[in-house]
């Protein structure tokens, strides 16, 4: 009786020494990720729809210096901002209330110059359409110039971005 007495004081002894819950090392976030979805085309930008915007001034430099984005109008479907988790899948949504267009990153390595490694996919209509592994830094986007739509192109841009304060 007094073995089981002692052994089970020692069990609940231990058992409030030790930490409730372990944090989980893999939620560490390590940068943000900043997707961006534009329509380009030399067509009538309209096709694109009454919501969306005219893509800001660096952008279309941006654009317009790459030969393959070089069209006449660029118009911004949305953006998201998310996260990015040191050992989980990571998606975005770029346009807000749509799973069309969707990108999943994860984390392969870290960079000593603050830059990230990731295995990089976009996904359109629930199809994955891309995969390829990336190297992104900060203020140094990686455009994807995706598929046709309504008459001009979709482009996606990702980017690191500093932390929220």
């Amino acid at each position: 009786m007094t073995r089981r007495l002692l052994l089970g004081l020692s069990l609940a002894w231990i058992a409030s020494v030790l930490p409730v819950s372990a944090k989980d090392a893999g939620r560490d976030v390590v940068g943000r990720a900043k997707v961006e979805v534009y329509f380009a085309t030399n067509g009538d930008p309209a096709e694109a729809g009454a919501r969306v915007v005219p893509a800001p001034e660096e952008v279309v430099r941006r654009f317009q210096a790459q030969k393959a984005l070089h069209f006449s109008h660029y118009r911004r479907l949305g953006g998201d901002v998310k996260p990015i988790y040191r050992s989980y899948e990571n998606w975005a949504e770029p346009i807000a209330g749509s799973d069309e267009i969707l990108c999943r990153f994860e984390v392969q390595s870290r960079l000593p110059e603050k830059g990230l490694r990731l295995d990089l996919e976009l996904w359109l209509s629930r199809k994955k359409i891309l995969k390829s592994g990336v190297v992104l830094g900060p203020s140094k986007p990686v455009y994807v110039l995706g598929p046709e739509w309504r008459g001009g192109r979709l482009i996606i841009a990702v980017e690191l971005v500093p932390a929220a304060s």
